[in-house]
């Protein structure tokens, strides 16, 4: 048969075969529920649509656990990282020096709210400190 060739095909860079190891060392990855999830809802890792919709899936499954797994405190800075992409640098810029001047406002009214009024006295006289520095220089 002439000009008959085997089309090659892949998914994001990889072959079918890799598709399918990339899918069982994945899985793996999930929760018992979640891959119990995957097989009751027909996902299967064979047959090109297949591999590729199962693919996409445990990303997903991925994804949403990360996120699950994180403190608030780490969700505000990946969204913060993630804004971050479609600000310009003066934007960015422009932002920062607006949060460090709400920053020193709060704190300031903070101090306001909570003055300090303990003294703390600190003796940095050059007696004591000669006094150990002759110590140490004795050994």
């Amino acid at each position: 048969m002439k000009g008959s060739k085997k089309r090659k095909h892949d998914f994001q860079g990889m072959s079918y075969c890799e598709v399918q190891r990339a899918n069982s060392s994945n899985q793996t990855k999930l929760q018992s529920e979640a891959r119990k999830w995957l097989k009751e809802n027909g996902y299967r890792n064979v047959g090109w649509p297949n591999v590729i919709e199962l693919y996409k899936k445990i990303e997903e499954l991925l994804d949403k656990s990360r996120f699950e797994e994180m403190s608030l405190e780490e969700l505000f800075l990946e969204a913060d990282r993630i804004g971050n992409k479609y600000l310009t640098p003066e934007e960015i810029q422009d932002f920062n020096q607006q949060l460090a001047q709400e920053v020193s406002e709060i704190s300031e009214l903070i101090d306001q709210q909570f003055p300090d009024t303990e003294i703390e006295v600190i003796d940095f006289s050059k007696g004591r400190l000669q006094r150990f520095q002759r110590k140490a220089h004795k050994r």
